[in-house]
């Protein structure tokens, strides 16, 4: 089994009496990494979804004005 690397953030914190300093791990780049692309994903479909909505909104109500402000929004939607 290969060793992994453990990483410290040490964080300096001013008390009355005396300086504390505690050292806490950090979590691996690994991680962070796969839990960013998660959150982008999931902030995308929201965004492409909630986009497509008001698309429909203006398409049904016939406001043609915001249905051409959410198309130029909805453009890079587009080039999946």
């Amino acid at each position: 089994m290969r060793k992994e690397k453990v990483s410290y953030a040490l964080t300096w914190f001013p008390m009355k009496d005396r300086d504390v300093i505690h050292a806490k791990r950090d979590v691996p780049y690994e991680i962070r990494l796969a839990s960013t692309l998660a959150l982008d994903e999931l902030c995308y479909k929201w965004n492409k979804s909630n986009l497509e909505s008001q698309i429909n909104e203006a398409i049904d109500q016939g406001d043609h004005e915001r249905l051409v402000e959410l198309s130029e929004l909805y453009r890079p939607y587009t080039y999946e």
